[in-house]
C-alpha cells in the first residue's frame, strides 16, 4: 500500500507514544519484584477485564478473524461460541484456588498439589506455547506496519518488539493493564468504524448480502454432524473447544495473572465475567466482517487474506482512517505482547530462577533479573515469528491449532489436582507422555480436526494418570487441600468464611451471578439459529 500519508502517520506515532509515556509514569510504582509481577492491588475489576479480553482479542482476531471466516464461512464461530460456558468453569474452579493461594506464579498449584516435578513441566509447557502464540501475534502486526509502509516483514517484527519490551520493562503488570485499556478500546473503535463503512459501501442492502451469502453457503453457522473431521461444528465448539478454551483462560500464566492484581476475589471474578459476556460480540463482529468482505470483494483471492481488513480501510480512501485501523491492529498485538512478556519473565523468575539458582535474594534482585528476563524473551520471540512470516492462511486459525496440540496436557493435569484423590506426580507425568503422544497419532494417522485434540489428550491422560499412580504409589489416605472436597473440607474445619463480599471463596462453589454466563450463551446459540432461518 502507498501513501500512508501525514494524518495518518501522525494518529500512529502519537498512539506509540502514548504507550510509552503511559510506561514511564507507572514504572514509578514498580519498586519489588512483587509489584513487577501483579502490581499493588489497587488496579479496578473493569481494568483488568478490559485487559483480559484486549489479550486474546489481538491482531489474530482483528486479521485473522476476517481471514478465517472470509475463507471458511460463518461457521467457524463455533469456534469462539463457548466463552460464557468457559467463563463460568474458569471463576468456579480455577481463579478460587489461584487467588485464594497469593501466589504470583498459577504454576505453584502444580508444587503444591503433585510436586516440583510437576510444576516445571507445567511452567515449560506454558513457555512454549506462548513462545509461539506471541511469535504469531508478533508477525501480525508486523505484517500491518509491512502493509503500509512498503518495510520488510522481519524488519518490522524487530521494531514491534521493541515498542512493546520498553514500556513492559518499565511498568511492569500495571502497565500491561492499563496500556491494555486504552487498547481494548481503541481496537473496538477500529472494527465499529470498518463495520460502519463496509455497510455504507456494500452493493445491496445487508438483509438481500446475508441472503446472497447464505445461498453461497457462507451462513450455515449451525452444523450438528457428529463428523469429528469437520472443523466447526456445534459439538466441537460446545465440547471440544469448551475444554479448549477453557485451559486457555484458566490455565495460562498470561491471563490469570492478571486477575491475581485484583483487589480481592470479587473483583477477579468480575474481571473475567467482562470476557464471558463480551466476547461474543466481538467475534462475531470479526467473523462477520470476514463474510462481508467476502461479499464485497467477490470473493477474490488476495496475496495474503490476513491484509482483507487493511485494504479495505484504504480503498476507502478516508483522511486518517487507515491510521486508526493501523493504531487498533498494532493496539491489539501490543495488547498481547506486553502481557506475554510480563508473564513468561514471572514464570521463569519465580518457578526457575528464584527455586533453583538464586535463593533468598532481596526483592531487587529478583526485580532486575526480570527485567532481563523480559529482555531475553522478547529476543526468544522474534524468531519463530519470521518462521510464522511464511504463511499465508489466517493466523488465528494457525495459532488455534499450534495451541491444541498443549491444551491436552494442561487441562489434565488440573483437573486430575482438583478432582482426583490417588492421582500421585509420577502417575500424573506418565499421563501426560501418553496424552501427548495420542495427540501426535492424532494428528499425524487421521483425519480428527484440530478441535478434538485437546478432548483427546485429556481422554487418554487421565486414566493412565490414575492408572499408573494407583499401580506405583497406591491409594492416598489422606485428602490433599488441594483438591476441590480439601478445600472444602479445609473451610469447614477452620470455620473460615465461605465468602467474601458476596463473592464465594471455595473453589467449586457457584456464585448466582455466574448462572446467567449460562442463560447467555444458550441466547447466543437461539440468537444464531434464528439467524439462519430468518434470512
Amino acid at each position: 500500500m502507498e501513501g500512508f500519508g501525514v494524518l495518518n502517520w501522525t494518529i500512529l506515532i502519537v498512539y506509540l507514544i502514548g504507550n510509552l509515556i503511559m510506561g514511564w509514569v507507572l514504572s514509578r510504582k514498580v519498586e519489588s519484584a512483587e509489584d513487577y509481577y501483579i502490581g499493588r492491588k489497587t488496579i479496578p475489576w473493569w481494568a483488568i477485564g478490559l485487559s483480559v479480553l484486549a489479550t486474546y482479542v489481538s491482531a489474530m482476531s482483528f486479521l485473522g478473524g476476517p481471514a478465517w471466516s472470509y475463507g471458511s464461512g460463518l461457521g467457524v464461530m463455533m469456534i469462539q461460541i463457548n466463552y460464557p460456558l468457559v467463563v463460568f468453569l474458569v471463576i468456579t474452579f480455577f481463579l478460587p484456588f489461584f487467588y485464594n493461594s497469593g501466589v504470583a506464579s498459577i504454576y505453584e498449584y502444580q508444587e503444591r498439589r503433585f510436586g516440583k516435578k510437576a510444576r516445571a513441566v507445567m511452567s515449560l509447557i506454558f513457555m512454549a506455547t506462548q513462545t509461539l502464540s506471541s511469535a504469531a501475534v508478533l508477525y501480525a502486526t508486523a505484517l500491518v506496519l509491512s502493509f503500509i509502509t512498503g518495510v520488510d516483514v522481519n524488519v518490522a517484527i524487530v521494531v514491534i518488539t521493541v515498542i512493546a519490551l520498553v514500556y513492559t520493562l518499565m511498568g511492569g503488570i500495571s502497565a500491561v493493564i492499563w496500556t491494555d485499556v486504552v487498547q481494548a478500546v481503541i481496537l473496538v473503535i477500529g472494527a465499529v468504524v470498518i463495520f460502519y463503512f463496509l455497510l455504507d459501501r456494500l452493493p445491496q442492502s445487508l438483509v438481500s448480502t446475508l441472503e446472497d451469502l447464505k445461498a453461497q453457503g457462507k451462513l450455515n453457522i449451525l452444523d450438528f454432524s457428529f463428523d469429528p473431521t469437520v472443523e466447526a461444528t456445534v459439538w466441537s465448539g460446545v465440547i471440544a473447544m469448551v475444554l479448549y478454551h477453557t485451559t486457555v483462560y484458566g490455565a495460562n500464566q498470561m491471563v490469570v495473572q492478571r486477575a491475581l492484581a485484583a483487589k480481592n476475589i470479587g473483583d477477579a471474578k468480575k474481571s473475567f465475567l467482562l470476557m464471558g459476556f463480551a466476547a461474543f460480540f466481538i467475534y462475531f463482529l470479526f467473523l462477520l466482517l470476514g463474510v462481508l468482505f467476502y461479499s464485497y470483494y467477490d470473493g477474490r483471492a488476495f496475496e495474503n487474506s490476513n491484509t482483507i481488513v487493511l485494504q479495505f480501510a484504504a480503498d476507502c480512501a478516508l483522511p486518517g482512517l487507515v491510521g486508526v485501523i493501523t493504531a487498533a491492529v498494532i493496539a491489539a498485538s501490543l495488547s498481547s505482547m506486553d502481557s506475554a512478556l510480563n508473564s513468561l519473565a514471572t514464570v521463569t523468575s519465580l518457578d526457575f530462577y528464584e527455586k533453583y539458582f538464586k535463593k533468598g535474594a532481596p526483592t531487587s534482585h529478583y526485580l532486575k533479573a526480570s527485567r532481563w528476563f523480559t529482555v531475553g524473551w522478547a529476543i526468544l520471540i522474534i524468531l519463530p515469528a519470521m518462521l510464522f512470516a511464511q504463511t499465508e492462511g489466517s493466523v488465528l486459525q494457525l495459532l488455534t491449532k499450534v495451541g491444541s496440540y498443549f491444551v491436552g496436557a494442561k487441562l489434565s493435569m488440573y483437573a486430575l489436582g482438583f478432582f482426583s484423590r490417588h492421582t500421585s506426580e509420577r502417575g500424573l507425568l506418565i499421563g501426560v507422555v501418553a496424552g501427548f503422544v495420542a495427540v501426535w497419532i492424532a494428528a499425524t494417522q487421521t483425519d480428527i480436526a484440530w478441535p478434538w485434540y485437546c478432548a483427546i489428550a485429556a481422554i487418554v491422560n487421565v486414566p493412565i494418570s490414575i492408572g499408573a499412580s494407583l499401580l506405583l504409589d497406591g491409594r492416598q489416605s489422606e485428602l490433599s487441600p488441594y483438591t476441590i472436597k480439601g478445600q472444602k473440607q479445609m473451610y469447614r474445619d477452620h470455620g473460615l468464611a465461605a465468602k467474601e463480599d458476596g463473592w464465594y471463596r471455595i473453589p467449586g462453589k457457584v456464585d448466582p451471578i455466574s448462572w446467567l454466563l449460562v442463560v447467555f450463551f444458550f441466547a447466543t446459540m437461539v440468537f444464531l439459529y434464528l439467524l439462519t432461518v430468518f434470512i
